[in-house]
Formats: C-alpha cells, structure tokens, sequence
C-alpha cells in the first residue's frame, strides 16, 4: 500500500519522544508537513533537527507549547493555524495506589490526558469540515478497556478519550472528515521503561525486567512482548490516509492481543 500524504499538514503532540516522534517519523516519510510538539522549546528543536535529517523531509516544524494551559494551546495554534491531520498524543501515566489518588491528581490526569485533545479538535475540526478532509486522531490504551488496578485515573482519561473520539466522530459525521482514536498496547518507550522498573525493581537486566513485567502484569499480551513505537504509528500513518476515508468513529487497536475481547 502506498500511502501519501503530500501537501497535507499534520500536528502531533507530544512528539519529541517516544510513540509521538515515531509518529511524526511515519507521517514525514509518507510526505506529510509535520509540526512537532512539546513543552521544552530547545527539545522541539532538537527533534526537528533530527526528524528532517532521518526522515529526508524538510518540511518539519516546531510548534512548541504546554498544551495543558490554553495560553501554551494559543502558542501551538498560532504556530500551526491550519491543520489537515490532528494527532493527540501527549499524555501522563503513573502508577498510585488507587485510594491515594487525590483531587489533584485526577484533576491533572483529566486536563492533560483529556482536555488537551478536545482544546485541539475544537480548534481545527472547523476547517477541516470547511475544506471537506481531515483526520483527527486521539491515542488511547488497552487501559481503557481493561482499567489497570495501579493507575485507575489513567485509565478512566483513556476511556473517555474513546468517548470523546466517539462523540466527535458523529459532529464531523458527512463531512469528510474522520476522527478515530488508537488503542495502544504495552509499548516500549523511555517511560515505560521507567514504569516497568517501578513494578519490578531495578536489578534485573532489561530484557529480563520486560519478560517478568509481561508475566506478573500484562500476562494477556499474545504477542508476550512490548510493542515498539513504529509499530503504533504504523496504525497511525494509514488512518491518516486517503484510503482509510471509510474509517470513522472507531477505536482501533494495536495492542498485541492484549485486551481479551473481539470489540473494544
């Protein structure tokens, strides 16, 4: 399948690391203009750098901001007016014992997680449905299908994004305008890393913490591994694409046979 997607412009938060860089990668190489996002100027402009020179496209963009404040929102948005392809990809996880999250926290979950996205797709879902394309995309996770007992908030934000994906879906309904959200599955990025090391401690070599990671707390994976970022944004990349145009509303998962159901 050839996917292109020249002349089209696609913004994905969080994208100086980990699933969202792979992210913008995969659009880059399949020609799209591609706005990287993150709250650390100098590491947006690292990732740039580096995204034109792996990906051989130059038209690469930096659109810094903390997308959890709307005057960090109003930055990314005046540095990417318009966008064809809305990727909402920046998100916070950790694990707490359910009884000590406190309002804070879930306060926090929700604005970054949650609110984030829908700032955006308020922002640009209008003039995709003007132009008659677009493609507005929220990651998910297994979490919010099968609600992890160590990080509940997380997973009820993911939840609702399938909710707020689900929702928006119908207002763009006719348009030509899809909007989808991602099920991710267990993926190796520095973070989990970070969190596999929480659960299991810090001794074992790092194959070894992954495998019994997999074992005590992900033992439905049927791929019995973490998945790698590519492998999200390959999901990504084509519901991005003209031939997804009949994919809307839907939560579709990459999740390594994770979650134990035929349907999200």
């Amino acid at each position: 399948m050839h996917i292109d997607l020249s002349g089209r412009t696609a913004l994905v938060t969080g994208s100086t690391q980990g699933i969202g860089y792979a992210i913008a990668a995969g659009l880059a190489r399949a020609g799209a203009r591609v706005a990287v996002n993150g709250r650390d100027g100098g590491r947006v402009e690292e990732a740039v750098r580096t995204l034109r020179s792996e990906t051989g496209n130059a038209e690469i963009l930096g659109a810094p901001g903390d997308l959890a404040s709307e005057d960090g929102t109003g930055a990314v948005i005046r540095a990417v007016p318009q966008v064809d392809i809305l990727v909402n990809n920046l998100g916070i996880f950790g694990a707490t014992p359910p009884l000590e999250i406190d309002d804070a926290q879930w306060r926090q979950y929700f604005e970054v997680n949650v609110l984030t996205a829908i700032r955006l797709i308020r922002a640009y879902l209008p003039g995709m449905q003007e132009q008659g394309w677009g493609r507005v995309l929220s990651l998910a996770s297994d979490s919010a299908v099968a609600i992890p007992a160590e990080m509940i908030h997380y997973g009820m934000t993911k939840t609702s994004l399938l909710a707020v994906s689900r929702g928006f879906a119908k207002a763009a309904a006719g348009t030509g305008v899809t909007v989808n959200s991602v099920i991710a599955g267990p993926t190796h990025t520095g973070g989990v890393e970070e969190f596999v090391r929480q659960l299991v401690g810090d001794e074992l070599p790092w194959e070894e913490a992954q495998h019994q990671f997999m074992l005590q707390h992900r033992p439905q994976s049927l791929i019995q591994r973490l998945i790698e970022p590519e492998e999200i944004a390959n999901m990504v990349v084509y519901l991005s694409s003209p031939q997804a145009s009949a994919t809307t509303g839907g939560a579709l998962r990459v999740d390594g046979g994770y979650v134990d159901s035929i349907l999200p």
